[in-house]
C-alpha cells in the first residue's frame, strides 16, 4: 500500500506540471498529457525512487546519507524526465511543437518537486535506511 500512495502522489504532481507546461503552454492534447504522465510515473518511481534512491550514498551514516542520496536521485530524475518526455513528445505530439523546450521546462520543475518527494520515499517508503533494499510490504 505505500508503493500505491507513494505512486498516486507522484502521479499526480507530475500530471500537475505536464498539463501547466504541455497543455496549457504548449497547445498539448490532454490524452497525450496523460499518456506521457503514466508512463513517466512509471520509470521515474521505479528507476528514480526504487532504484537509485534506495540505494544510493554511504549508507553506514545514521541517516543513510539521504542528502547525497536525494542529490543524486533528484539529478537522475530530472535527467530521466528530460529523456522520456522528449522521446514520448517526438513520438506523440506535432512535429513542429517545441518539444525540447517543453520537455526542459518540465524536467527543471519535475525535479524540484522530487527533491521534497523524495523525503516522503525516504521516511514512508524505505523501510531500513542503512541497507540497500526497497521495503515491499
Amino acid at each position: 500500500m505505500k508503493h500505491v500512495k507513494a505512486l498516486v502522489i507522484k502521479f499526480i504532481m507530475i500530471l500537475a506540471v505536464l498539463w501547466i507546461v504541455f497543455t496549457l503552454m504548449f497547445d498539448t492534447e490532454f490524452s497525450d498529457t496523460l499518456l506521457m504522465s503514466v508512463v513517466l510515473t512509471i520509470a521515474a518511481y521505479v528507476i528514480g525512487d526504487l532504484l537509485i534512491l534506495s540505494r544510493a550514498g554511504d549508507r553506514s551514516k545514521p541517516d543513510g546519507d539521504f542528502t547525497k542520496r536525494n542529490a543524486i536521485a533528484t539529478v537522475s530524475d530530472a535527467i530521466l524526465t528530460f529523456i522520456v518526455l522528449w522521446l514520448l513528445g517526438e513520438a506523440l505530439l506535432n512535429p513542429d511543437d517545441n518539444v525540447v523546450m517543453a520537455s526542459l521546462i518540465s524536467a527543471v520543475v519535475i525535479g524540484i518537486g522530487e527533491w521534497f518527494f523524495h523525503r516522503y520515499v525516504n521516511n514512508n517508503v524505505i523501510e531500513d535506511h542503512n541497507a540497500q533494499t526497497v521495503g515491499m510490504s
